[in-house]
């Protein structure tokens, strides 16, 4: 990933999307030669000169300070996410001065015998422990027959984003698909700032612009968030729909992974929903028990 591009991207994307009201400063109702705020207003916002900026905004993070850092953040009014991933972006800005210190840590591919054995005693609890990547690198029972759309294709692992944009069945399986993809290229954007020099993650990357348009116009968005809360409503081939609160929890001890666990109102159609799953994902595995033992 070329860092200076990212940076220039990242601040050139936050700029176009506000205007001089957004801050409260005066608008001459000039002509604009490109959508939302012109540098010299950020920069005066910021609390920094205006060549300063600019060699900023060029992709020149080198030195950058945490009051320089504090004052974009004011001026382009970045939020949580954003201010994490222009954080990343800087640290890796510096860092590539340096090569010896550019190859990370690889990123953990599997959990440990004993987050496994927590998974499969949540027997009423969807769960899947993914990477940021979007690789499923562990799931229980209820999580796999959740998302058992995803592993229709016995070819390739599971992964979210892979399933979003390139089958054919990720349409009718979450309600709201747009949104659902503009969440998943935000969490990718993010986690590519976290780790610019992942070769796994920048395949992916390319795979997908490549194979869909779709993503590529949002991965030039370059928009950002964080996996923490929130609601997934999808039709289950098998149930129907489903509206599903889910929980993100990062793995102590498990870099770079994130527990999610999905949940239902006790007495709420989606529970029964649930349970329903249950039950068929238990009547298969029976069946499967069956059939190889008969092959034995």
């Amino acid at each position: 990933m070329d860092i200076r591009n990212e940076i220039r991207e990242f601040l050139t994307t936050r700029r176009a999307r506000l205007t001089p009201a957004d801050l409260d400063l005066p608008d001459y109702k000039g002509r604009r030669r490109v959508p939302g705020l012109r540098r010299e207003e950020v920069a005066l916002v910021a609390g920094m000169s205006v060549e300063y900026y600019v060699r900023l905004e060029r992709g020149n993070a080198t030195g950058v300070s945490e009051s320089v850092l504090v004052g974009i953040t004011r001026a382009l009014k970045l939020d949580e996410a954003e201010v994490s991933h222009l954080r990343h972006l800087v640290r890796a800005a510096n860092e590539g001065a340096e090569p010896s210190r550019r190859k990370s840590r690889p990123r953990s591919r599997s959990v440990r015998p004993g987050v496994q054995q927590l998974l499969d005693a949540m027997r009423d609890v969807p769960t899947v422990v993914q990477n940021g990547r979007m690789d499923v690198v562990a799931i229980n029972a209820l999580g796999r027959a959740l998302f058992s759309p995803m592993y229709e294709d016995a070819t390739r692992s599971a992964n979210f984003a892979r399933f979003l944009f390139l089958d054919p069945a990720a349409p009718a399986f979450y309600q709201q698909w747009e949104e659902s993809a503009e969440q998943i290229v935000a969490l990718l954007r993010s986690e590519a700032g976290r780790t610019p020099y992942d070769r796994e993650l920048s395949d992916l990357v390319g795979e997908l612009t490549t194979c869909s348009e779709t993503f590529s116009k949002l991965w030039a968005s370059h928009n950002v968030r964080e996996h923490r809360t929130g609601i997934k409503s999808i039709s289950h081939p098998v149930v129907g729909d489903l509206d599903l609160s889910f929980e993100a929890l990062d793995l102590s001890g498990e870099r770079g992974l994130q527990l999610v666990a999905f949940s239902a109102p006790p007495g709420s159609p989606t529970a029964d929903g649930l349970q329903l799953l249950s039950n068929w994902a238990a009547t298969n595995r029976e069946l499967t028990q069956d059939s190889a033992s008969d092959a034995s």
